[in-house]
């Protein structure tokens, strides 16, 4: 699981867990789509440096999910309550994940 929009999603768990640098770049990357280059001229680093800021980000979002799995177990809940025949039952569950 290395694809942009998990990470996103992990971010959307996880990101409280990391220091603001990391939450600064990760966001510049992915969500504001600066390029390495212009991360690291706007932060008055190396682009090198950024690089290995973000790929720490990911590998920290991915270690976070490999033990806590909580992306994991609301795909998981959300399939079983897509099961449920009891429309109010349903409601009531998925309110809890809005």
């Amino acid at each position: 699981m290395k694809n942009r929009n998990d990470l996103i999603i992990l971010y959307d768990y996880y990101g409280e867990l990391l220091n603001e640098d990391n939450k600064k770049y990760f966001e510049d990357y992915y969500f504001d789509n600066l390029s390495l280059g212009e991360i690291a001229e706007n932060s008055g680093i190396s682009r090198n440096a950024v690089h290995k800021h973000i790929k720490s980000t990911e590998s920290k979002l991915m270690f976070y999910e490999e033990k806590l799995k909580l992306y994991d177990k609301e795909k998981k809940l959300k399939l079983i309550i897509s099961k449920i025949d009891n429309k109010e039952l349903k409601e009531e569950i998925e309110r809890i994940f809005d």
